[in-house]
């Protein structure tokens, strides 16, 4: 039985979220229906990150098995077909081994969030940016930055829902940079706690319009107290952009901001 892998990028926006919800509209089940109408099968597929409503892609993989071989670009090609009328692309499949899991395989997952802070709204980008009316010092949210980078508790910038069975998790990146009117953040883990990116964002604006400083974050992490934590980012910024594993390479030197 195959086993195929995809690079999927897709706008969350009328999207319940990635994860099949019975009939509600999620990205899993629209891939889903793709599959069912052109290989006849009907199955469930495996994520790397089961992202938020409203939450976006350009770097989601998916696994799953096929009974039938196809050809690994005939299976992109059929995908994008039967979401045509979908924002969800197919980039990329190709067949893997039957050990191999999008989900349990990975070694890292990398997220962006943009951030538009002119004083005008956007248009091209609504439902895309995080609009901040307010400016905001991108060197100091940098440096906040730093104070999460490492091995720690974020029980702070953990939902109350979050199933993970431990709170501890590593960050390896945690980096802030202006371009124009936007100013970026990317961070990157083998994994991460539910909403903690959209958490730590939130939490860095704080800083970055002066309300904080770069002590107030540290003593937000440090309480491991949900209630220490800013405000939460909307998803509307949020982009699931990469993610790694075995033999290929890591975030190291990675340098996009």
């Amino acid at each position: 039985m195959p086993r195929y892998r995809c690079l999927i990028e897709y706008d969350g926006l009328p999207y319940k979220g990635f994860q099949a919800q019975g009939k509600l509209a999620t990205v899993q089940a629209a891939i889903e229906r793709s599959i069912l109408a052109f290989s006849g099968e009907a199955l469930r597929i495996t994520a790397a990150g089961r992202t938020d409503t409203g939450v976006h892609a350009t770097g989601q993989v998916i696994s799953f098995d096929l009974h039938k071989a196809f050809n690994a670009d005939t299976v992109r090609d059929a995908l994008n077909a039967g979401l045509v009328r979908e924002p969800i692309v197919v980039l990329a499949a190709e067949e893997v081994g039957d050990d191999f899991s999008a989900r349990f395989s990975a070694t890292g997952r990398m997220y962006l969030y943009r951030i538009l802070t002119r004083r005008a709204p956007p248009a091209l980008d609504r439902g895309r940016v995080w609009h901040v009316r307010r400016p905001l010092d991108a060197d100091v949210m940098a440096q906040a930055a730093k104070v999460l980078v490492g091995s720690h508790d974020f029980t702070t910038f953990r939902h109350v829902e979050c199933q993970a069975k431990s709170p501890v998790k590593t960050l390896e990146i945690a980096r802030v940079k202006r371009f124009g009117d936007e100013v970026h953040l990317v961070f990157a883990a083998r994994s991460f706690l539910h909403r903690q990116v959209r958490s730590m964002t939130g939490t860095l604006v704080e800083a970055g319009i002066g309300r904080w400083d770069v002590a107030d974050v540290a003593h937000a992490l440090a309480a491991r107290d949900r209630a220490a934590c800013g405000q939460v980012a909307p998803p509307d910024g949020l982009y699931l952009t990469r993610v790694t594993y075995e033999d290929e390479p890591d975030f190291a030197g990675y340098s996009s901001i």
